[in-house]
């Protein structure tokens, strides 16, 4: 009798354990279901979160996270964040997370855009903060001045790299992560390139970005880079004085017309402090976030005695380089007899 009772009590403990398993324990996603996010904004509610799981996991797993829901506070204490739910989740350990707020970063990339409002957009699209808001800050003189910046420099904070960082991070903790890796960025040996070629950090992210418009080919940055230098006359050579940078791609960012193909006389004539044509030196600020292989050019930009360059007539994406403006103009005539047989406008 006494050996029934037993084996009787240990098949109910097995049963509530096998239970207690499949229901709080056992993977929460369905087969096959890849890694997904659940979202908590300030204007979830506990069933709004159960509508986000529902097509992801499984009924009796997530009647487990009802049930603990039910025997706690969670539906009242809901922390703001971003939780992504893998095979190897629970009930319980996705309950243990929402409740203490443990919630997983996510990788932001900084994207190589051309405009403020497209940075503010994009970070908007990625965070939980408002891109309203991300605005607002970036173009308030009061904010950037904390920072060290103003409304035309503020983006040279950006560095395009991946970070880790919370979905729910605010713009002020966003704007801080952003000062502290610019920091990290500008190590010693970054900062003594740039003043051994006459720059502040702030001016080499601007002529990075003048040079990433100019071309895509990473291997080519360091000679454009030479020669926009060897123009602003900032390595006490004995280059061409005081001539304007007269880059086209500032001609574009002050049109706000980045889809043109040919710079004409015409468009030379904006009153913008982004004309370099117009304006001696460096625009007031970077005319796009430069990718980092740019920055790096501009801080290992080639030595050479060349102060023009104009697109090939192959239409390669590369360059050729003058150091005379005859052969400048040799090489201008190419390239535009090149255009007008392809018709570009």
């Amino acid at each position: 009798m006494k050996k029934i009772y037993a084996l009787s009590v240990a098949a109910c403990v097995l049963f509530i354990l096998g239970a207690a398993y499949f229901y709080f324990i056992s993977p929460l996603s369905k087969s096959g279901e890849k890694p997904f996010s659940v979202y908590v904004d300030t204007d979830d509610t506990i069933d709004s979160i159960y509508r986000q799981l529902t097509p992801h996991v499984r009924s009796f797993q997530l009647s487990g996270l009802k049930t603990l829901e039910r025997h706690s506070h969670l539906a009242d204490n809901l922390r703001q964040g971003r939780y992504v739910v893998d095979s190897k989740d629970g009930a319980f350990s996705l309950f243990r997370r929402l409740k203490n707020g443990q919630q997983t970063p996510l990788n932001l990339t900084i994207p190589t855009v051309r405009t403020t409002d497209r940075l503010a957009a994009e970070l908007g699209r990625r965070l939980m903060v408002d891109s309203a808001e991300i605005m607002a800050a970036l173009t308030s003189p009061e904010v950037c001045k904390q920072y060290g910046y103003d409304t035309a420099t503020i983006i040279s904070m950006f560095i395009p790299n991946t970070y880790q960082i919370y979905w729910n991070t605010t713009t002020e903790r966003l704007l801080d992560r952003m000062q502290k890796e610019s920091n990290n960025f500008w190590t010693p040996e970054r900062q003594q390139k740039a003043k051994k070629a006459g720059l502040t950090p702030v001016e080499v992210i601007t002529l990075a970005s003048i040079i990433d418009e100019e071309t895509a080919n990473d291997a080519e940055k360091p000679m454009i880079a030479g020669m926009y230098i060897n123009r602003l006359n900032l390595r006490t050579g004995e280059y061409s004085k005081g001539m304007p940078l007269q880059a086209d791609p500032t001609i574009k960012f002050a049109w706000k017309k980045f889809e043109l193909r040919r710079i004409y006389n015409s468009l030379l004539s904006i009153d913008s402090p982004y004309n370099t044509y117009r304006y001696a030196g460096l625009p007031p600020g970077p005319i796009r976030i430069p990718t980092v292989a740019g920055i790096d050019a501009v801080l290992d930009y080639t030595h050479h005695n060349y102060l023009y360059m104009c697109a090939k007539e192959d239409f390669s994406g590369t360059h050729n380089f003058a150091a005379t403006y005859s052969e400048h103009l040799q090489n201008a005539a190419k390239y535009a007899r090149a255009l007008n047989e392809r018709g570009v406008k």
